[in-house]
């Protein structure tokens, strides 16, 4: 009860008063590539973190080694790390998150396992046009939360002054990293309840190189924004279906009309090009 008690407390001051946690190195062990590192972040609102074989071997049904992944709303890199792990060393993962408070810790451990994996993070929010925006959060610890032009958003009341960069994700491959643009095999998106317009200025990369999209349909996502993300990757020729979880052993089911985004509260889901 006491323990019980102490916890709640500092959930409590978590969520009302903005400070840096610390970070704590865990080591899993992945089959096929031995230990691999991770930081985990000791805010009281976030559940460790883990890296588990069935992750690695779910992403490994879309990805192999030579490959450019990219991770938009990566958070510290928990998905980062299991999918660079299987685009490997030769290949490419690029993650994004424009919180800085998880961000730091991203960019750590996209250098923790520097034999077996190349990550590239960036602080910066992918977008439809090169913007800048507030970071906002209803935690002031900023475990989550989104980008707004105004300070004033849906997101919640607690911002950051300093503004974060919003990236147009096409043009910043072409510039940054031509030579692995051709080898788009993966996006995933992660973005709490924005990841349609994600997709929306990500529209030419999807209609040329066809890469498998994960997304996330948001719990607070309406049936008309559940329709038109359904929509949105249909037009495209994608096959969409929901999935329990990044596990190789997940529940897969097919959606097959709109009306399907209505059967789950909050779930992520896979699209494939036809």
């Amino acid at each position: 009860m006491i323990n019980y008690l102490i916890n709640s407390f500092k959930r409590k001051l978590a969520r009302r008063i903005t400070k840096k946690y610390p970070t704590e190195i865990d080591q899993f062990h992945i089959e096929g590539f031995g230990a691999v590192s991770m930081l985990n972040w000791k805010n009281p609102l976030v559940e460790p973190k883990t890296v588990t074989s069935e992750t690695v071997n779910f992403f490994k049904q879309f990805l192999e080694e030579g490959d450019l992944a990219i991770d938009i709303g990566a958070n510290i890199g928990h998905m980062t790390i299991p999918i660079s792990l299987v685009t490997g060393k030769n290949g490419l993962t690029l993650a994004f998150d424009p919180n800085p408070f998880v961000f730091e810790i991203l960019q750590d451990n996209s250098t923790l396992n520097p034999d077996i994996t190349y990550i590239q993070a960036f602080n910066y929010a992918v977008t439809t046009e090169e913007e800048e925006f507030f970071y906002i959060s209803s935690e002031a610890s900023f475990n989550n939360g989104g980008i707004s032009k105004v300070k004033d958003d849906k997101h919640g009341k607690y911002y950051l002054d300093k503004k974060v960069k919003g990236v147009v994700l096409e043009e910043f491959i072409s510039q940054h990293f031509p030579n692995f643009i051709s080898k788009i095999k993966l996006v995933k998106i992660d973005t709490e309840g924005y990841d349609k317009e994600i997709i929306k200025s990500i529209t030419g990369l999807l209609t040329t190189y066809k890469p498998v999209v994960i997304t996330e349909c948001f719990g607070k996502n309406n049936q008309a924004e559940r329709n038109e993300h359904f929509h949105l990757l249909k037009s495209m020729g994608y096959s969409l279906f929901y999935f329990s979880d990044f596990d190789i052993n997940a529940q897969v089911i097919p959606i097959e009309k709109q009306e399907d985004m209505m059967n789950w509260k909050h779930f992520d889901l896979y699209a494939i090009a036809n």
